[in-house]
């Protein structure tokens, strides 16, 4: 059996994925945050509803060896809505994760969910894990004030770190960005979207980036490593909204109002040779991702 593994927002869209394959490579683990019902029914999980703190995290009675943060802010359209409170909810369960570790599991393995947010508007790509960090929202300015919190720990106090920037994370249970909204406006026979069509995103699925996250567990130590989590490739929106509508059995082309959403680049390509070199890739294709989607949207999603 693997050793004890925390994950923080458990019972989130990514947070979720990731308790579930832990438990499939036989990890016990223990769940920490907020959510509506508990995020497993199995007797190898313990699930704890509370806020990312330290008091709380300490309440779980439980000393990993590995954790896994996957809470905080996961929107760049919040992060522009309400700044500061989502500012407080990055960097806080960040500061109470790390004094706790080093408090109380100073042997644990780190791993902090990013975004590749952090890299701003770049020219040259794919983007690789070496690129100057220039955020263009508040939202890539929080990942990157965390990263260097996580950098500065493992150096100073000699935790186990590692980051992973994560592209765009899809997959079933996501109620929220592209697909989620693309599925609710084409079912109600909208098919226009804001910008061009031809911004282009390296899609993950949240299930290859669980793996991905786990993995980097394995690698955690005081140089903190980083890796960029994608498939990559890049794939443009419109080809991804293109798939989308056939594959729930529409016929709506989508069409695009050429207007921009702020602080939203125009491509990103993830170059994914470092996660490779650790032994992992992406295993599903898009198509089949996008579909899949469509058929949890159509059967599963309400």
């Amino acid at each position: 059996m693997n050793g004890l593994a925390l994950v923080t927002g458990a019972a989130g869209f990514i947070g979720s994925y990731v308790v579930r394959q832990l438990l499939d490579e036989g990890y016990p683990v223990v769940g920490i945050g907020h959510a509506g019902s508990c995020p497993s029914s199995s007797s190898a999980f313990r699930w704890h509803e509370s806020d990312i703190d330290v008091p709380s995290l300490r309440m779980t009675a439980c000393v990993p060896d590995l954790l896994i943060h996957c809470a905080g802010s996961a929107s760049v359209a919040s992060s522009l809505a309400d700044p500061e409170a989502e500012r407080r909810r990055t960097i806080d369960s960040a500061v109470a994760v790390l004094e706790f570790a080093a408090s109380t599991a100073p042997a644990a393995r780190l791993v902090l969910i990013s975004s590749a947010a952090v890299y701003g508007h770049v020219a040259m790509q794919p983007i690789s894990e070496d690129r100057n960090l220039e955020p263009v929202s508040p939202y890539g300015e929080y990942k990157r004030e965390v990263e260097g919190m996580w950098r500065t720990q493992a150096s100073t106090a000699g935790l186990h770190g590692a980051i992973v920037r994560l592209f765009s994370v899809y997959g079933e249970g996501l109620r929220k960005q592209l697909l989620w909204d693309a599925c609710m406006k084409l079912s109600a026979g909208d098919a226009e979207f804001g910008g061009t069509g031809e911004e282009s995103r390296d899609w993950l699925h949240v299930a290859d980036a669980a793996r991905l996250l786990i993995i980097a567990g394995r690698h955690a130590s005081p140089a903190c490593p980083v890796v960029n989590g994608g498939a990559g490739q890049t794939i443009p929106v419109r080809e991804v909204l293109a798939e989308l509508s056939h594959a729930l059995g529409l016929d709506l082309p989508p069409r695009f109002n050429g207007v921009a959403r702020p602080g939203d680049p125009t491509r990103y390509w993830a170059d994914v040779s470092r996660a490779r070199h650790w032994g992992w890739n992406s295993s599903l294709d898009w198509r089949e991702g996008v579909r899949r989607y469509a058929h949890w949207f159509g059967h599963g999603a309400f």
